[in-house]
């Protein structure tokens, strides 16, 4: 069974200030999504499902179909405030959906077969699809799902600092924790993060995770349950947010299963600021004029 590319395109790009799912960073105009679709169609995935927000659907399809047309097969979901929240009353000062793993559990009737989740925003090169592939083809099961780790120096913003999720994993490459750390960049060859504290180092060889998920369709169940007591605690928090790393957590530390974290030497990148926008484009560019992809992707 091919297994399937959920891709969260819901976000409302608060920091980013437009919608970056549909900007154009190729040569031919292609999205940073376009990349991801390409990689995962020629590693071997049989499905694409978007995430996406009603009220953009028609412009989003306009795009992705006539060129996605007998390439890959698509399917659609909506994340909205309601969905999966059966009886709670929801809040009038909620105003944005409940965070990504509330929006994983939004495709849970399209979805059958093992699947992997990206952002839509990330370019998250070859390298980590097909070895996602290899995973949700051969190992993948109730109780053992994946991480793409990336080397956390290939994560970081020239721009800025960025939040990143360090990875805690053991001698056997499984995750136990991933932990969150903001205001994360390099100073004098040296990766830090900033807190409360002070500056504390962390090491080279800490893989990052760049929400970039393989699961088994048993984490639909998981994440149903554990959404529901989340609403009971937190429906009237209209900051409180459901996110994959909570989900993941209690699928270790419950012993329902392993994770386990896969390494890639892929170069991420992504628009977390504005600015950028143009070293995609370049980053994009140097791939092509290397051969890494055509000129015209569709």
């Amino acid at each position: 069974m091919q297994p399937t590319l959920l891709i969260l395109a819901a976000g409302m790009a608060s920091r980013y200030g437009s919608m970056k799912q549909i900007q154009s960073f190729g040569p031919s105009g292609e999205t940073i999504m376009d990349y991801s679709i390409y990689d995962a169609v020629r590693a071997g995935f049989g499905k694409v499902v978007f995430i996406i927000r009603k009220d953009f659907a028609d412009q989003f399809k306009e795009i992705f179909e006539p060129k996605l047309a007998g390439k890959i097969k698509t399917d659609y979901v909506y994340q909205d405030l309601s969905s999966f929240t059966n009886d709670f009353v929801i809040p009038t000062e909620r105003t944005k959906p409940w965070g990504t793993a509330h929006a994983v559990l939004c495709a849970k009737n399209a979805i059958k077969e093992p699947f992997a989740v990206i952002n839509a925003d990330d370019f998250y090169g070859r390298d980590g699809f097909e070895k996602a592939y290899q995973f949700l083809t051969t190992d993948c099961n109730s109780q053992l799902y994946s991480l793409i780790g990336y080397e956390l120096e290939k994560t970081l913003s020239p721009h800025g600092t960025v939040s990143r999720g360090v990875c805690d994993v053991n001698a056997n490459g499984e995750l136990l924790a991933i932990n969150e750390r903001v205001k994360v960049y390099k100073k004098d060859g040296v990766i830090i993060y900033e807190d409360d504290n002070g500056f504390h180092p962390i090491p080279d060889a800490c893989k990052a995770s760049m929400n970039f998920w393989c699961f088994d369709s048993s984490v639909f169940d998981l994440t149903q349950n554990m959404f529901s007591d989340f609403l009971r605690h937190n429906i009237s928090n209209p900051k409180a947010e459901f996110f994959i790393p909570i989900v993941a957590d209690e699928f270790i530390k419950s012993g329902k299963g392993k994770i386990k974290v896969i390494p890639t030497s892929s170069q991420w990148f992504g628009v977390t600021y504005k600015e950028d926008a143009p070293g995609v484009q370049e980053s994009v560019s140097k791939l092509v004029a290397a051969g890494e992809y055509p000129t015209s992707l569709w």
